[in-house]
This record gives structure tokens, sequence and C-alpha cells, in this order.
């Protein structure tokens, strides 16, 4: 799954040793777009984490995965990025274009094919 959002805040970098070497996660919390923006905490593990890309007010497509874990009766959802790249918000310029405008239609029906 992937979704289109901005970066509002960077929580603190978190890291530590394990039987399996040292492990880093950084958790950010993103707001999605459209009509009912919604906040999001995402984590990122590991070589993931590309400080370049998280700057506080970049747009970010994100890829994930949603996993859920119960603790003493409760359910916790963790949303975690396995991958994440910068959204490109540039419209391309397409060269030698044509733009068909209502002014530019003739208004003679007779060569319509039906």
């Amino acid at each position: 799954m992937a979704l289109t959002a901005t970066l509002i805040q960077l929580l603190p970098l978190q890291s530590g040793e394990s039987k399996n070497g040292t492990w880093r996660k950084q958790d950010v919390i993103v707001e999605t777009e459209g009509q009912y923006p919604k906040k999001i905490c995402v984590s990122i593990w590991g070589d993931k984490i590309n400080e370049s890309q998280l700057q506080v007010g970049n747009s970010l497509i994100i890829s994930y995965e949603l996993e859920s874990r119960e603790f003493n009766s409760k359910w916790y959802t963790d949303v975690k990025a396995w991958k994440i790249e910068i959204a490109e918000t540039k419209v391309p310029i397409v060269e030698n274009s044509v733009f068909i405008t209502p002014d530019s239609i003739p208004e003679d029906d007779e060569d319509l094919p039906f």
C-alpha cells in the first residue's frame, strides 16, 4: 500500500543494541491530502532512514505495511514504511503541444462522420 502525505513532524531517533546488532528507528508524523486530512505516525527502520528526504514540509510517497499486535488484551497497530520517495509536485511541460479551446472548435457540424 502507498500514500502521499506531507511530513509535519520528526520524532526523536531511537536506537539500541540487540542480539542481531545495532538497530535504528525513526518515527515521523505525516498529514494526508484531501478534503479530510489525517495525521499518521509512520515508523522507518534501519537503512530506510534517509535524512535528506525527511525534512519537515516535504511531500512524500510512502509505501508501507500495517501490522497489529496484542498486549494485555489491547491491540496496537504499526505503520511501517518499506520505501519512501519525495513526491514530484511539478507538472511536466510538453513542448509543441496543441491545446483545443472552445474558440478553436468549428461550429459547422456538417463534417460529422455519423
